[in-house]
């Protein structure tokens, strides 16, 4: 066991620079946007309003539901959707309420066991099925097992005990808060340590990994980060579940003899951190477009605003347009970016595209993973060719060959009899990992949720 303090990460010299990087750019635009005055009120609400539905539907999808936005703006505004999505549904409006609520009331809402209790309650709040361990510790073990495609059932990690949990919890809840208060650390810092242990207890029953991001948000904005409700921050971790899962996993796996092994989670969080503020920009920038738009061209946002996804023709009937105006104006829209059309000329639909885009997070260690795991699934050994051409499809040059078979970190060994590249014992931990993650990001297993 090491002796750093509980929030200070090891950091080996390359990622004590990105660290550092990152927390710069991150409170840059934390200050930027606190002198920001050109987006109306109006219009904060609004992007508000699609941050939650992207939210609440890439929080559940993470952890297997299956509701696309439409329906999950749907479901936000009552409308019912077929009895075989219920859960889903429920899922949504929980994730939803819990989120309007620490968006209005953070201020209010200190990091104590009680409130982390009654946020838990209100996610689970939509489903009967669940009225048992609602706000309340979990009650039977919930460790991290993976199914394999012969049925066989194996135990990943192991979370806290039902035992261990209530003494885990009521450590970690105070020193978190007396870190962020003392500022004995950076808080985006302690907020990733917070979120990895957090998830390390797993300490309720179900529910973990949605309750776990919106104590994020909820930490984010009582640390002065006040733009977090108007991009997703769900949505990117969504776009990078491989990444998500295996940074977690690697983290909370070394932690169990290094507490400060955290580094892997820390890059990933910062770095998800600056792929939303790149979202936020990319919807300011549309803001900024919209101030040049038309009076009509500002209705049929209005009427895609209020529907998700519409036709010309709808578009058309609900402003009392000439079909031809509505498809002219709609092109413009396109043209600014504003505005995405989806399928051919007959029957296309028009989505707003709020300025997202996907944004990647994983790191040059994510690639390698993947290398490693193409590697270990062809039966640990590669031929000269075929790694050089795996390397270039993962966008590395040829001096990544000899980078995989280094000294510091030898992930492949060369067999002097074949000439072949070969996994030696750590190259293959890392690419079990890797494919372990995978399989958890496609929904092959039970989750860290």
């Amino acid at each position: 066991m090491n002796d750093r303090p509980r929030f200070q990460p090891s950091l080996a010299g390359p990622e004590l620079t990105e660290v550092l990087r990152l927390l710069g750019e991150i409170d840059e635009f934390k200050g930027y946007w606190r002198k920001l005055k050109e987006i109306r009120v109006e219009r904060l609400a609004e992007l508000r309003q699609v941050a939650t539905i992207e939210s609440s539907g890439s929080s559940t999808r993470i952890e297997g539901a299956e509701l696309s936005d439409e329906e999950v703006a749907r479901v936000l505004e009552g409308l019912s959707i077929d009895s075989f999505r219920q859960r889903d549904a429920g899922e949504v409006r929980g994730y939803a309420e819990l989120l309007q609520l620490i968006f209005d009331s953070h201020a209010r809402i200190p990091l104590e066991e009680r409130y982390v209790q009654q946020l838990h309650g209100i996610l689970l709040s939509h489903r009967e099925a669940d009225a048992w361990h609602r706000g309340k510790y979990k009650r039977h073990e919930n460790h991290v097992q993976a199914t394999h495609a012969d049925g066989r059932v194996e135990t990943i990690f192991r979370t806290a005990t039902p035992f261990q949990t209530p003494g885990r919890m009521a450590d970690l809840l105070p020193a978190t808060t007396a870190a962020l208060e003392t500022a004995s650390a950076h808080p985006l810092i302690v907020i990733a340590g917070f979120i990895v242990e957090f998830l390390a207890i797993h300490p309720f029953q179900d529910g973990n990994g949605r309750l776990s991001r919106a104590l994020t948000t909820l930490l984010l904005l009582r640390s002065g980060y006040d733009y977090a409700p108007y991009a997703s921050l769900e949505r990117v971790i969504e776009d990078n579940k491989t990444g998500y899962y295996a940074a977690l996993r690697t983290s909370q796996l070394a932690m169990k003899n290094h507490p400060s092994a955290f580094s892997p989670w820390l890059l990933f969080f910062l770095r998800s951190l600056r792929a939303h503020q790149k979202n936020l920009l990319a919807k300011l920038d549309v803001e900024r477009s919209m101030v040049r738009l038309s009076s009509v061209q500002q209705e049929i946002l209005r009427v895609l605003d209020q529907h998700g996804r519409v036709t010309s023709t709808l578009v058309a009937d609900s402003l009392d347009l000439p079909p031809r105006t509505v498809r002219y104006h709609l092109d413009v829209l396109i043209r600014h970016g504003i505005v995405a059309p989806e399928g051919e000329r007959r029957g296309r639909t028009y989505r707003r595209t709020g300025g997202d885009t996907h944004q990647q997070v994983e790191g040059p260690e994510s690639r390698t993973s993947a290398i490693l795991g193409d590697i270990l699934q062809r039966g640990g050994r590669i031929g000269r060719r075929d790694l050089a051409r795996l390397v270039k499809a993962h966008g590395y040059d040829g001096r990544a060959v000899g980078t995989l078979h280094g000294k510091r970190l030898s992930h492949l060994r060369r067999d002097t009899r074949t000439g072949e590249s070969v996994l030696t014992a750590r190259g293959r931990e890392v690419a079990e990992q890797y494919l372990f993650a995978k399989r958890l990001a496609q929904g092959a297993a039970r989750s860290l949720e």
